[in-house]
């Protein structure tokens, strides 16, 4: 996948809390082969649905993704070309997954989500290195933990994150072995 730091695109609201993994992709639309794209099924059943049309952004209330730990509800997301969620909190699994496959899940101050729900549908601008999240005249600070904003900018995947701290685990074995050579294999 590719990385990104800066994104620009339509935001749109999503003003519910609790939004479950069955709400992004029901279980009945996963036997669709994932080459076919997920994305016309995103949101499918859920009453007062904003129509994405394009969307890049989406802003929700917290526990954004709970429930299952279905890969396939970030897959819908991906597919229908949303890059970046933003809530005050999401489902664990949920934002592990996002991150392997390049969806920013951003936490906001409950606060400020509210003031971008009000401020939806417009025109977003994320960034990832600063931090920061604008919607018109709002600006307001997003968080993403560091191993998925590592992913994220760089593309990377679980291996490739491993991968960077190379050296770091190079020299621990090193200074371990030093300590310890008894607990190496001769």
């Amino acid at each position: 996948m590719a990385g990104w730091s800066v994104h620009r695109g339509r935001a749109v609201a999503l003003p519910l809390e609790n939004v479950d993994t069955d709400q992004l992709i029901p279980a009945r639309f996963m036997s669709t082969p994932r080459a076919e794209g997920y994305g016309r099924f995103l949101l499918h059943d859920l009453e007062g649905a904003p129509a994405l049309d394009g969307a890049s952004v989406l802003i929700a209330r917290r526990n954004f993704g709970c429930g299952s730990s279905r890969e396939a509800a970030v897959y819908a997301l991906v597919d229908a070309g949303v890059r970046a969620v933003v809530a005050p909190s999401f489902g664990d699994i949920f934002a592990g997954n996002a991150a392997n496959n390049g969806l920013a899940t951003l936490r906001a101050e409950e606060a400020d989500v509210e003031a971008l729900l009000t401020a939806a549908p417009g025109e977003a601008a994320v960034d990832l290195e600063a931090g920061t999240l604008r919607l018109g005249p709002l600006s307001v600070a997003v968080d993403l933990p560091e191993p998925a904003r590592k992913k994220i900018v760089n593309g990377w995947d679980d291996i490739d994150l491993t991968r960077a701290e190379a050296p770091a685990i190079a020299a621990y074995r090193a200074t371990r072995r030093a300590e310890a050579p008894w607990a190496w294999p001769v």
